[in-house]
């Protein structure tokens, strides 16, 4: 059985089994996939260790691909190897990070993964600890409810792909002959991000993933980001809050 999700944000009390009951036929075999915004690596303090512990605890295995909303620090330094022909970061035994450009088969299916997202809450902008006058502008910011984010704290450059992200990912597609049957990642193609957040504009990886969805041959593409469940097409879903028990 595979199941998808979206944005978690470090609360994954939509694991527990008074919501989602399904748990009590799965083992190890079965999966729970979360579409970016995973949010239990964030401060590394005792509320990520005790969350992070009782997922791993679940009778599935949890699968994640990165989002925006990610402490990329902690995310990068846990501990990499090969699982199911791809590269992930072990968070924990049954807790897995998809990382990005990936081919994974797992379930009878093949997934291509990629993580990552342009932030769209950071309207007024990204202040900097090392800045002078930064604790007094962080308190202006605070009072005035402001947009924006603390670089190291609550926003990471790392958010975006980098170049060697995006050469993997080709090369893995094209090993792949631009055929897989699901693809995993946190926002949408630029075409579909459009249809859903004009707002939001375009950027690198947008374009990048609109690229894909053009070229590759594929039954479903899974994402997160955006805050609501519907389908688009036919082929996007947009996933939130549900869990879905995925059926081709």
């Amino acid at each position: 059985m595979i199941y998808v999700t979206g944005d978690t944000h470090g609360d994954f009390q939509r694991f527990g089994s008074k919501y989602f009951p399904q748990q009590k036929e799965m083992t190890r075999q079965d999966y729970v996939v979360i579409t970016g915004d995973f949010g239990g690596l964030w401060d590394g303090g005792p509320k990520d260790q005790y969350w992070l512990d009782w997922l791993n605890e679940k009778p599935f295995t949890t699968l994640f691909v990165d989002g925006n909303h990610e402490n990329f620090c902690l995310l990068n330094a846990m501990p990499e190897r090969r699982w199911k022909g791809g590269r992930v970061h072990e968070v924990r035994e049954h807790v897995l990070h998809l990382m990005r450009g990936q081919v994974f088969a797992f379930g009878g299916l093949t997934w291509f993964t990629m993580g990552g997202a342009a932030s769209h809450d950071i309207r007024d902008g990204i202040l900097d600890p090392g800045d002078p006058g930064f604790q007094r502008r962080y308190r202006l910011m605070r009072r005035r409810r402001a947009m924006c984010r603390v670089k190291g704290v609550s926003w990471w450059e790392e958010e975006l792909p980098s170049e060697e992200e995006y050469r993997e990912a080709m090369d893995n597609l094209e090993q792949a002959g631009w055929t897989v049957n699901c693809i995993l990642t946190h926002c949408a193609p630029s075409s579909v991000s459009q249809q859903l957040r004009p707002s939001y504009g375009t950027d690198r990886l947008t374009d990048f993933l609109e690229t894909v969805s053009r070229r590759c041959r594929f039954d479903r593409w899974f994402f997160g980001h955006y805050h609501d469940s519907q389908t688009i097409k036919e082929k996007y879903i947009l996933q939130w809050e549900q869990i879905s028990r995925l059926e081709l």
